[in-house]
């Protein structure tokens, strides 16, 4: 007879999210996983196979959850209000410590993650690399269509926003109030063509 599972898998997912987003991935440990989640490590063996396999899930989960809202900015009707309005969305999700920690999530859990395995670190890459790919080819088409100069580089533009959305991450989980992450985005937006 089959073993009813003792716990919701989209719950565990969400309950997770919350303890790497806190604690990085090294520092997280299968012991609190469980705790965190309320099952014994064979159930969240066969649930998940690995923290590594936990993991997996969380990001996507982040990114789906979380991420999206910035990724929103990219249907702005010009490169401009694109980049400043994703990195005003980061700013928001990187400083609202009454919903999660402070700070991004797979930054935090990238720097840590030494222990994690191959896999993990190569879907981090990917959803870095899908991220950046969206945004250069949101800056092609403003290049396309005149908003961006023709000599403009979107590969370039793509990773300089990202790059600025790493360090606001940065700047959030070491206490950088919204209002001081807001004054860095204007200073980033200074150097966007004209």
């Amino acid at each position: 007879m089959a073993r009813h599972r003792e716990f919701d898998i989209d719950e565990a997912v969400v309950r997770a999210t919350a303890l790497f987003w806190e604690n990085g991935y090294d520092r997280t440990s299968l012991a609190d996983l469980t705790r965190t989640i309320g099952c014994k490590p064979p159930s969240f063996y066969f649930a998940f196979g690995s923290k590594d396999g936990l993991f997996r899930r969380v990001l996507d989960y982040y990114y789906d959850t979380y991420l999206v809202a910035a990724e929103a900015a990219l249907a702005e009707p010009t490169s401009r209000r694109v980049a400043e309005g994703m990195l005003t969305r980061l700013a928001d999700i990187y400083t609202d410590g009454a919903a999660h920690p402070l700070g991004c999530l797979a930054l935090k859990c990238g720097m840590s993650g030494a222990q994690a395995e191959e896999a993990v670190r190569t879907r981090q890459a990917e959803l870095r690399a899908a991220r950046r790919g969206r945004l250069r080819t949101r800056f092609e088409t403003a290049i396309a269509a005149g908003d961006l100069p023709a000599d403009a580089d979107a590969e370039e533009l793509a990773r300089y926003v990202l790059v600025v959305g790493a360090g606001l991450a940065f700047e959030a989980q070491w206490g950088a109030t919204n209002a001081e992450l807001k004054k860095v985005i204007a200073r980033a937006m200074k150097a966007w063509p004209a």
